[in-house]
């Protein structure tokens, strides 16, 4: 792998994690392509960023939850690639994209279930599956779960449910990608405060100081906290973690 042309590819790169992930990967001489779901200018202006930083990038429009559109997804990734790059491999595959449903067990809906599992769970699944063959040998595949995963909170029954079903997936695809010395980890934010869930966290005081009195370093989480766990899991030195859920939540709930 040239270490000055790894790429990244960042599902749902145009905001919040992604976003803070795109940076500093590019800070961390990595070229990326983002994706997103429908706000065009967000991501070109991520992308123009991207290239202020001194790094090549792109913007690829892709809904996670849509798995019949993976096909022309990835027709359109070796095209940029090609186009972009000369090359008809990336590096790093980065499943980052999510929508965040809140409400009681007793309440979840088959539509909000649907919603997220066909985000989180079946649309990661095939969407991986799909690029496998675009993704270089000792490449690496990264999926953002969720303390969520580890700890419970009232209102976050089937998220939580999808997230532990991908850190679940993540070792199988360690085990059966390490003949092609890719490796697979989980990395699971606490709570951090972006636009996720309409911003509940970020907008509510109550909110963020109960966070903060459960949080071992006595604050919430920010995107600058993930996007250099990001990178950090990326880089050359870290290349011998493999099949492993990091979490990066400040210490919650310990």
């Amino acid at each position: 792998m040239n270490a000055h042309q790894r790429i990244a590819i960042i599902t749902g790169g145009s905001r919040g994690l992604g976003r803070n992930a795109a940076f500093k990967l590019a800070e961390a001489s990595t070229d990326v392509v983002i994706t997103y779901r429908s706000n065009r200018a967000e991501a070109d202006n991520v992308v123009a960023q991207i290239r202020e930083r001194g790094r090549r990038a792109a913007a690829l429009q892709l809904d996670v939850s849509n798995v019949s559109t993976f096909d022309s997804f990835a027709a359109e990734l070796r095209a940029t690639l090609a186009q972009h790059w000369e090359r008809d491999r990336f590096d790093f595959l980065v499943n980052n994209a999510g929508v965040g449903v809140r409400a009681p067990f007793a309440e979840i809906t088959e539509a909000q279930f649907d919603e997220l599992m066909n985000t989180h769970l079946k649309g990661v699944f095939f969407l991986t599956q799909k690029l496998l063959p675009l993704i270089a040998d000792g490449g690496r595949i990264l999926n953002v779960s969720s303390g969520l995963a580890r700890f419970t909170l009232p209102g976050y029954s089937a998220y939580a449910a999808m997230k532990g079903g991908i850190e679940v997936l993540t070792r199988y695809l360690a085990k059966e990608l390490g003949s092609r010395r890719i490796s697979a980890n989980v990395l699971a934010p606490g709570a951090i405060e972006t636009d996720f869930s309409g911003g509940a966290l970020r907008n509510s005081a109550q909110l963020k100081a109960f966070v903060a009195s459960q949080t071992a370093l006595g604050r919430t989480g920010l995107p600058d906290d993930i996007g250099g766990v990001i990178a950090a899991l990326l880089a050359p030195e870290t290349g011998w973690i493999n099949g492993q859920r990091i979490e990066a939540s400040g210490g919650m709930f310990l």
